[in-house]
């Protein structure tokens, strides 16, 4: 069985192009519609890698990051952050929060394929 990936969006078309690509490349997809769900869906199940938009309803990117690296069972997974935004604060924000990777929107992917088996 492939690993399991969450993908976090607030866009029904951004979620259905991330997981068309990564189920190509043979992974298994869980969607989330905002950082609220997405918390919720990670905290019943164990995904091996975490894709989230920044900019969402409700719970914004860098605040489900935050609240996933302060559960333990979370502390360790990668995280990729996902944005039409690529300026250094936002990447830095995205440190301090806890991202491992980011994926600048429209993405590559080949791209989005090299950076998940990099961090996975």
């Amino acid at each position: 069985m492939g690993k399991l990936i969450l993908v976090v969006d607030d866009s029904r078309a951004m979620r259905y192009i991330l997981t068309v690509n990564l189920e190509s490349f043979g992974y298994n997809v869980v969607e989330a519609e905002d950082g609220l769900d997405g918390l919720s869906k990670a905290r019943i199940n164990k995904f091996d890698l975490i894709i989230t938009d920044i900019n969402m309803p409700n719970m914004n990117g860098y605040e489900l990051i935050k609240c996933l690296r302060v559960e333990k069972k979370h502390q360790y997974i990668p995280i990729l952050a996902t944005s039409i935004e690529s300026c250094a604060t936002a990447k830095k924000q995205g440190k301090e929060a806890g991202v491992t990777g980011w994926i600048v929107k429209p993405f590559d992917p080949a791209k989005l394929e090299v950076t998940v088996k990099r961090v996975l």
